[in-house]
Formats: structure tokens, sequence, C-alpha cells
């Protein structure tokens, strides 16, 4: 009857730890939190304040109430590398729910390697999801002077990682307004004001389905 009522107790303690533990994993995340990582084009560079596409869809969020607070650590002229040291701090300060990483483009305008670029973007996903957030990877392309083989090399960074992480993906942030030169700044490589309202929808179609009600 002693050694009975032993592994009760023993059962019972096992399920008070294992309740304590999971208490203490759901503190590390924030259920409303999102986190965005970008270059340039998420920095708001070259725009009025507030007008970018990560600003239309935080204000998006406040007015449809989901309760989701977006915090933007983007970095103008940011690589993969810049945004992979980065992302440990973000993760710990902000303990977000959902990770965009929106970064790749300055690699390529660099000419890094792209083994590179796709590794240091892998391990951002990885990183995200050991933290509990699910990640939105978003897309970018190089324009067709680059090369066949690498443009096609370096678009296919963003599907490869989606598949192989099992994370959602934005497959292209410039859709609808990469061949629209009127919808650049003067440099031809910024979108402009205009273009971010159709960069928001662009990345709210696939933001939308992932918050919880």
């Amino acid at each position: 009857m002693l050694i009975r009522w032993r592994s009760i107790v023993g059962i019972l303690l096992g399920l008070f730890a294992f309740h304590v533990l999971a208490q203490d994993d759901a503190s590390h995340i924030d259920a409303r939190s999102i986190l965005v990582v970008g270059d340039s084009l998420s920095a708001e560079y070259g725009l009025e304040r507030d007008t970018g596409w990560v600003e239309i869809i935080a204000q998006r969020l406040r007015e449809e109430n989901t309760g989701y607070v977006l915090h933007n650590r983007s970095i103008s002229g940011d690589t993969s590398s810049g945004g992979l040291a980065r992302l440990p701090e973000a993760l710990e300060r902000f303990k977000p729910s959902i990770v965009i990483i929106e970064l790749g483009s300055n690699d390529a305008l660099r000419g890094l390697p792209l083994d590179m670029t796709q590794q240091n973007l892998s391990r951002m996903v990885i990183m995200s999801k050991k933290a509990g957030a699910r990640v939105l990877l978003v897309g970018m392309q190089v324009p067709p002077n680059y090369g066949r083989a690498y443009t096609d090399r370096f678009r296919d960074i963003y599907t490869h990682i989606a598949k192989d992480q099992d994370v959602e993906r934005v497959p292209f942030l410039l859709e609808g307004i990469a061949l629209d030169r009127g919808l650049f700044q003067q440099d031809g490589l910024h979108p402009n004001e205009a273009a971010q309202p159709i960069m928001a929808d662009t990345v709210w179609r696939h933001l939308a389905p992932m918050l919880t009600p």
C-alpha cells in the first residue's frame, strides 16, 4: 500500500513539474508581439517617418484591434550577417510570437556568396523557432542584369528555406512594384511612399492568417 501511494505521489509531482516548466517556457513568449528584422526596404529609407510598409501594418494591427504590437528592428544597408548578429538580442528583448525576416538584398548588391546568405537566413529562422516564434520569410529578387543563373539562384534561396524549415513565405516583397519605375525613388532601388501600401498589402496577405484570435 505504501509503495502504491509513493507511485501516486511521484506521478503527481511529475505532473506538477511539467506544469511549472510549461509555464516557464510560455513566459518567454509575448503572444501579441511581432518582430521585423530587415534592411532599408523596411527601415523607411528616403521616406517620411511612419509612411513605410511596416508602420502601415502596425497601424492596421491597431485599427483592427488585434492586440498585436509590432517592433521594427530594420537597419538600412544591413546584410543577412548583420541581421543574424542582431537577432539574439531582439528575440530576448521583445520575446516575439512572430518574426518577419526581410533580408538578403544587400548581400546580392555586394556580391556576397549566396551560400552564406542562405546559411545566415536559415540560422535566423532556426533561432526564431527555437525561441518559440513563428516565422514569415520575405522573399526578394534581383534584376535580370545580374545574369539568369544568379537571379534564379538568389530567388530560390527563400523558396528552399521556407520549404526546409516549414515556415510561411512572402514570394516577393516588390510584387506589383518592381517593373513600375514611377513607384521608386530617384535612386531606382528604393520604393517611394506610393509603393508602401502595396508592399504592406503583399505582406499582410501572408501575415494575417498567422495572427491568433
